[in-house]
C-alpha cells in the first residue's frame, strides 16, 4: 500500500487581497479543508509549503502576508515548511519529508496555478511521485493574457498528458480522490 502527502501550496493571506483577486477562494478553501481532513483520516500527510519572499515583499516572514490563510484547518500532526522558488522541492526539505515518511504518492494544490502549483507538479512527476492534481484543488488570477478560469483549464490538460517517468498528473475532482487506510 503506497503513502500519500497532500501539499497545499502558497495559500497565504499575502496571495489573497482585492488587489490579488483569486478564483473561488472560499469555494477552494472548503475543499482543500475537506480533502485535508480525508488524508488525515486515511493517515497520510498533510504539507503546506509556505513562501518565503524576499524583503519588501508581502510574503516576507516579517509581513502579515506571509501567515497561512486562518480559515484553512491546520491539526497539530501537519507540517509546515518553506519555499523560495516556485519549485516546492528546489532548495527545500521537501523531498527528504517524502522520503522520511515513505511518500510515494502526492496530492498538489494550492495557489497560483501557472506558477508554484505549475511547477511543483512538473518537479513532483519528473521525480517519479505519481501526482494527483485536483482539477478544482488549485487557484489563480485573471491574467492579461488569460482569465483564471482559462488557465486552470489549460492546466489540468497538460498536467493529464505531461510526459514523465510517472506518467500525466491524475486529475479529478477533490471529492473524487479515493483514499483508503
Amino acid at each position: 500500500m503506497s503513502a500519500r502527502a497532500l501539499i497545499i501550496i502558497d495559500m497565504q493571506v499575502g496571495s489573497f487581497t482585492p488587489a490579488t483577486a483569486r478564483y473561488d477562494t472560499h469555494g477552494l478553501v472548503a475543499r482543500l479543508n475537506a480533502l485535508a481532513a480525508r488524508v488525515r483520516e486515511s493517515s497520510g500527510l498533510v504539507i503546506f509549503v509556505r513562501h518565503d519572499g524576499p524583503e519588501g515583499d508581502p510574503h516576507h516572514p516579517s509581513q502579515p502576508g506571509w501567515h497561512i490563510l486562518p480559515e484553512l484547518e491546520i491539526s497539530p500532526g501537519d507540517i509546515i515548511m518553506a519555499k523560495t522558488a516556485c519549485d516546492s522541492f528546489l532548495g527545500t526539505e521537501l523531498e527528504e519529508i517524502l522520503t522520511a515518511h515513505d511518500i510515494d504518492q502526492l496530492i498538489i494544490t494550492g495557489c497560483a496555478t501557472d506558477y508554484c502549483v505549475d511547477t511543483t507538479v512538473r518537479s513532483a512527476l519528473a521525480r517519479g511521485y505519481r501526482t494527483t492534481a485536483p482539477g478544482d484543488g488549485h487557484t489563480t488570477a485573471d491574467r492579461p493574457h488569460l482569465n483564471a478560469v482559462q488557465i486552470i483549464a489549460h492546466h489540468n490538460a497538460i498536467w493529464a498528458d505531461f510526459i514523465s517517468p510517472a506518467g500525466g498528473a491524475r486529475v479529478c475532482l477533490c471529492a473524487d480522490i479515493k483514499l483508503q487506510r
